[in-house]
Formats: C-alpha cells, structure tokens, sequence
C-alpha cells in the first residue's frame, strides 16, 4: 500500500492551528482512515467507550497531488497519536518557513513509509514528513500502527455509515461560548447533564443533585427536520412543564449525558466552526452535535469539511 500527497497551505493551516487541537481534546489517538477522495480522523468509532468524533476531509481541502493506492479499494486506516502528529507538523511548517526563499516555493510531503527504528530488527510504518527548504530537507516521522486489515478496514466503514444517520430534529446553536460557559459552571455542580430538545426549536439543560437543580433554556433555535408548531399553552409553563408536556406530545425528546463527554465535545470550538446543531438520535440511542463551517466571507456551508460528535447516553437509573 502507499499513500503521497503534498499538504497545501490551506490543509496546513486547517490542520495546524484549528482540527488537530481540537480532536486532541477528544483524545489523544485516534484513527486516520484514508481513501481515494477523503482523510478522515475517527475516535472511538470501533468500541463504544465515550465520545466519537468523525472529521471529514475532502483531499482538496487539504492536499496537492494526492496519491493513494492499497489492494483495499485504495483505503488504508491506522492509529496515530495526535499529540505527535501535531508537533511534527508543527516542526515541519516551522522549518519550512525559516528556510522558504523568495525564489525557492517550499512544499510539505506527507508520506507513508517503512522504517528500521534504532536497536530493532524490524521495520516499522512512519507518516513522514518532508519539507524541503532552499539547501536542505529535513525528515519528521510519525510512528503509526501497522495499518488494518481488510476485515478492520471494512468495520471501520461500516461504523462510520452507521455514524452518518441523522436526528429527525436538529436545533442551532449559534452561540458555542455562551454554551462553554454555562457547562463550566454546571461541571462542579453534578457528573450528569439532563439534555431535552423539543421540535419547537428549543433546548434544555439541567443538572440535578439531591441538593440542588440548575438549568438553562435556549428558545426559538433554528430548526433542521422535523418541527411542530407550539402549542399556545406553553406561553405560561415552566421551561420543566414545557418539556415534559412536548414529550407526552411526541414533539421532543430527552436524553441523559456525562457532563465530562458533554464538556469534551465542546472543545470542537477550536476547530472555529461557524456554528453547532444538536439532536437527539432515534429510540435516544445518543446525542448528536454537528459542527458547521462556512465557506470564508460567506454564509455558505463548506461541503469539503465535517465535524460531528455521537456521546453515548445515559441510563436515568444508572
């Protein structure tokens, strides 16, 4: 198998200041799922511990001369620590950029290669990357797994098809630091997040303890899907009345999260995403929060790039 591309300046900047901070948060090895039109970093996406994150890049997005072949249908997935790829290709754009002439156009390779590591007997896979400067190149290697087998490959798949299905209701929230901020204070008080969304466009929030209850309701939201008029009653409800009467109706639904998985998946903020959806999956099999860039110095969604998160819910009576 053998993968080459040449990063562009725009794929180092995506990667470098904004996804590979923010899908560290989520955890610091993850899956790199290559194929013919698509990189794909994937958490979590083989076992059903925690938060999965999928982000999805077109290969324009991010890479010149892009080149990939495997006896897989040209797909090829490995591990790799995030924390590491990070710091190389920060070396690398670093180096690059003290010894890039004006006359001279610097280009980063990414690569995968086989390597004899110092005091082994055996070759290990690297993602390498090489920056080639006006007198010299200079080498950063990344140790990954031994790539997946075919079978892996093809559950890998498998579970990211499953992980494309969409809520029926999506609500926007277009404000993700007035969210980051109420979960900061929320944290200390309880471990689990009551999480409702009606298909009026609203969502609550609570956290309950013995002791005490706090909650917040963000109303009149953007609405993707399915949605139903409000009722006229509920002008001089309860936010909790509300919720609860919009639920007997079939017009909402709640769910019950780990605060620390709901706090994680808010740290997609360093991606700089325009703004965030969240819905709650069928049967509330998990909470889904969709992450939305626009295309620079436009209000139009950019197709080449996605982001989204699945938490795993919680038993209410666990």
């Amino acid at each position: 198998m053998k993968f080459k591309a040449f990063l562009t300046d725009n794929g180092v900047n995506l990667l470098e200041k904004r996804f590979l901070p923010a899908l560290d948060k989520m955890g610091r090895i993850c899956h790199l799922y290559l194929t013919r039109d698509h990189a794909i970093f994937l958490h979590n996406l083989l076992n059903g511990d925690g938060v999965q994150s999928i982000a999805q890049f077109r290969k324009e997005a991010l890479f010149d001369d892009y080149r990939i072949s495997s006896q897989n249908e040209d797909r090829i997935a490995f591990t790799i620590d995030l924390a590491l790829l990070h710091r190389a290709l920060r070396s690398s754009v670093s180096i690059s950029s003290t010894t890039t002439t004006t006359t001279i156009t610097d280009r980063l390779q990414i690569k995968l290669v086989k390597k004899l590591p110092p005091n082994s007997q055996q070759p290990m896979p690297f993602l390498s990357f090489e920056s080639k400067g006006y007198k010299s190149a200079v080498i950063q290697d990344v140790p990954i797994s031994k790539p997946l087998s075919r079978a892996d490959v093809l559950e890998l798949q498998s579970a990211l098809d499953m992980a494309q299905d969409l809520p029926q209701t999506l609500v926007q929230v277009p404000d993700l630091h007035q969210l980051q901020s109420f979960v900061d204070r929320l944290k200390h008080v309880g471990d689990l997040l009551n999480i409702s969304i009606t298909q009026y466009g609203d969502l609550h929030l609570q956290v309950s303890t013995t002791l005490i209850s706090l909650g917040q309701e963000f109303r009149k939201l953007r609405i993707l899907g399915v949605q139903a008029d409000v009722p006229p009653s509920n002008q001089n409800m309860s936010a909790q009345s509300r919720t609860e009467m919009a639920i007997q109706r079939g017009e909402a639904m709640s769910v019950q999260v780990s605060m620390k998985h709901f706090a994680k998946s808010l740290q997609c903020h360093l991606a700089k995403p325009d703004c965030a959806f969240y819905g709650i999956a069928p049967q509330g099999a998990c909470l889904t929060v969709i992450f939305q860039f626009f295309i620079p110095g436009t209000r139009q969604t950019d197709k080449s790039i996605s982001l989204h998160c699945r938490l795993p819910v919680l038993d209410p009576g666990s």
